[in-house]
């Protein structure tokens, strides 16, 4: 099959510029926005997009605020959050993919949380979820000892970055230099077992109860940063929508099945995503509703 590199520029409401990496066939049957994990560029999922255009799905990767080509970097002066990321970024990506952009939004780790929060923000325009190596950071969804650690772990990142102006990642093997009003509301959710964006009105909990789109969740059998429980917490908040969940092994992947590994090696993950858009079909998304958004030209 014929794959087409298909990048776009992105512009928020507030001047933050981006590009989404795009890798589509030549007759897509079907589109999916894709999120990246918390300090990964979007460069690192093209053999991901690559795998899914091979399968038919048309993919775009979001650029998170700070990381790859986005034309901010966190500082003391430079700061930004949740509110920031669901209000302005993500549906400036999906309003540059235009009429027939995708229905279909999913993410890894962070991304899948982020996935979340904006379907229930805008449920009537999303027609699924698709999620890898996901699930809520509250400290009770992590088995023990580990899971007893996070608390702690929860207050010092954010101490650390209001500290220093930034959560320094890279240093610390976590992340990459972040933002410290994102660190706090991603502690926050770890600490209290509630989404919310500072700033930002919207009950994210309740708006993701309204969630009726499908869910495909998939969790990798040896991951500790997103364990099974972690992703069940997740899914437990959209109580009205149809969701399963597929555990990867490392023989299946064939790669190591934890946080991290299968982006190299993604073509068992493509596969199993692919199969959510078995029965997409062209002609029908222009008679959905239109996803609102605040995005410039």
């Amino acid at each position: 099959m014929s794959l087409q590199a298909d990048d776009r520029e992105a512009v928020a409401a507030d001047g933050h510029r981006w590009t989404l990496l795009g890798r589509r066939p030549e007759r897509p049957r079907a589109q999916l926005l894709w999120l990246p994990a918390l300090g990964v560029s979007a460069r690192n999922y093209l053999p991901l997009a690559e795998a899914l255009a091979a399968r038919g799905v048309a993919t775009w990767v979001h650029e998170w605020r700070g990381n790859g080509g986005s034309s901010l970097r966190p500082s003391r002066d430079c700061d930004w959050g949740y509110r920031e990321l669901l209000s302005l970024d993500l549906p400036a990506s999906l309003a540059v993919l235009g009429e027939g952009g995708p229905r279909t939004i999913g993410g890894h780790s962070l991304g899948g949380q982020l996935a979340c929060c904006f379907a229930g923000q805008h449920p009537q325009a999303i027609d699924g979820l698709c999620l890898v190596a996901s699930g809520t950071p509250y400290w009770r969804s992590f088995p023990g000892p580990r899971g007893w650690l996070l608390p702690a772990v929860y207050r010092f990142l954010p101490w650390l970055a209001r500290r220093r102006g930034v959560l320094p990642g890279r240093r610390l093997g976590f992340g990459g230099t972040e933002a410290r009003g994102l660190i706090a509301d991603w502690a926050r959710v770890g600490l209290s077992n509630r989404y919310a964006a500072a700033g930002m009105d919207a009950d994210l909990d309740a708006d993701m109860g309204r969630i009726r789109a499908p869910v495909h969740a998939l969790v990798l059998a040896d991951d500790w940063l997103a364990p099974r429980g972690s992703m069940q917490a997740l899914l437990a908040r959209m109580p009205q929508a149809p969701a399963r969940i597929e555990v990867m092994d490392a023989d299946r992947l064939q790669a190591a099945a934890d946080h991290f590994a299968w982006m190299k090696r993604p073509a068992a993950v493509a596969e199993a995503l692919a199969e959510d858009f078995s029965i997409s079909s062209p002609g029908t998304i222009d008679d959905r509703p239109r996803l609102a958004h605040t995005s410039a030209p």
